[in-house]
């Protein structure tokens, strides 16, 4: 059972708050997809006059709104034209007002759960009970919709992607403070180079241009700061703290405060797009942890890595390049600080000097609550991935059961300090077998 819990614990602690927030978020809403509105469909033509008008009403930019323009399409297919308002309550009350000036009989009036609750759909059933429908009712975690899956990802990305570099460091014993503002110099950078060639007439080959210098820019960065840290012998607490300083002034006073829009369409690719129907930032996980994985358990660099922070002094007795492992493992994580804030730029369509906020501590919380020992030597980047998983499901999970800010704060520092402190109490049980083993 320990050794089942060594290897899986945080998968199953990830598993564990799914099921937690699956079972306090269940709901009871009107069902959507294609059986529910032919269903609902079938219920309606059955009981409808064919004269009689019929209004299906769903509210913009929702789920109801997508559902109803499938039902009104179900009923075209049926020969019945039918009135699909899709909007806001203003929109149905104009709808009823024009019906009853042509004198015809609404029949009908097809809601969702929320269009129900409008005042006019409201003042309708009371009039004319019997001749309002909605899908049948179905019980399901909001946690579990595909929509607020989809959002956990979206807020997991730019954390995770900067949490395979910062796993490379920590695994080396060190700490890279310096990502969060790196996010920001990356993302003006990039936009404001797509501003200068071209802005929102930019071609895609221009965005990914502006990616890839601003990418490599953080990575000389990483270098410089890595370079401090091996020749040096600075501690890197200090060293990543000055950089993140200077990265965010520099980002400040690159765009003098101000925040970058002009820039093109294409850049939103990477952070909304689709490819074959996968949303581009579960493939780019995929992709980046995929190499990741392999680098660290398949290449001798990434055996010189954990060698490094298993025993600094060891390594280089055996021959291993300490120097340039350490210049390696920050130069890595600025790399991928810089894409991280690139793949925010593209979500949000813009370039500020404030993005990146706190993001070192979201970062270092995910790679420790994956597994990976601050003191170095110990730790797996698959972990990582989990441990960037459990924190944003805790965030998701706090905001879907509502609780405040402040709560949540303390929440995840507790979550945080409890994984330091199992991971202190592993090394201290692994030293305490050691010295028994001396001793016998």
């Amino acid at each position: 059972m320990k050794s089942l819990f060594a290897q899986y614990g945080v998968l199953l602690v990830l598993l564990g708050l799914c099921l937690l927030f699956s079972s306090l978020t269940i709901q009871s809403e009107s069902a959507t997809g294609e059986s529910a509105a032919e269903a609902l469909v079938e219920r309606v033509w059955g009981e409808v006059e064919p004269t009689d008008d019929i209004i299906v009403a769903g509210a913009a930019r929702k789920e109801s709104g997508d559902f109803a323009e499938q039902v009104g399409e179900l009923f075209e297919e049926k020969g019945k034209s039918v009135i699909v308002v899709i909007g806001s309550p203003r929109d149905l009350k104009l709808e009823f007002d024009k019906i009853r000036a042509a004198g015809s009989q609404l029949g009908a009036l097809v809601v969702s759960d929320d269009t129900a609750k409008w005042g006019p759909a409201d003042d309708f059933a009371a009039a004319n009970p019997g001749k309002v429908y909605s899908a049948t009712a179905r019980t399901w975690p909001d946690f579990l919709t595909p929509g607020n899956l989809i959002a956990v990802v979206d807020r997991i990305v730019v954390i995770a992607v900067i949490a395979i570099g910062m796993t490379l460091v920590i695994l080396t014993g060190g700490i890279d403070l310096s990502v969060g503002s790196l996010i920001a110099l990356s993302a003006v950078v990039a936009t404001t180079l797509m501003k200068w060639l071209g802005g929102l007439e930019a071609s895609a080959a221009v965005v990914v241009l502006g990616f890839l210098l601003a990418t490599l820019l953080c990575g000389g960065v990483g270098a410089l700061s890595g370079g401090l840290v091996a020749w040096f012998r600075v501690a890197p607490f200090i060293v990543t703290l000055a950089v993140m300083m200077v990265a965010r002034g520099a980002a400040f006073k690159f765009t003098g405060g101000f925040s970058i829009y002009q820039v093109p369409e294409a850049l939103t690719w990477l952070g909304h797009g689709r490819t074959l129907g996968i949303p581009n930032t579960v493939i780019l996980l995929v992709l980046l942890y995929s190499i990741a994985w392999i680098f660290m358990e398949r290449t001798k660099w990434g055996r010189y890595i954990y060698a490094v922070g298993g025993n600094e002094e060891a390594a280089r007795l055996s021959g291993v390049p300490v120097r340039f492992i350490l210049i390696l493992v920050y130069t890595v994580s600025g790399l991928a600080a810089g894409f991280g804030g690139c793949i925010q730029a593209s979500q949000i369509a813009s370039g500020a000097p404030n993005l990146g906020l706190m993001f070192e501590l979201q970062v270092i919380a995910a790679v420790v609550v994956g597994g990976t020992s601050l003191s170095g030597g110990s730790g797996r980047i698959l972990g990582t991935l989990i441990g960037a998983f459990i924190i944003a499901v805790i965030q998701n999970g706090m905001n879907l059961v509502g609780f405040d800010s402040y709560t949540q704060q303390i929440v995840l520092g507790a979550v945080i300090l409890g994984a330091v402190l199992v991971d202190q109490c592993r090394r201290d049980q692994w030293d305490a077998f050691r010295r028994l083993r001396k001793k016998s």
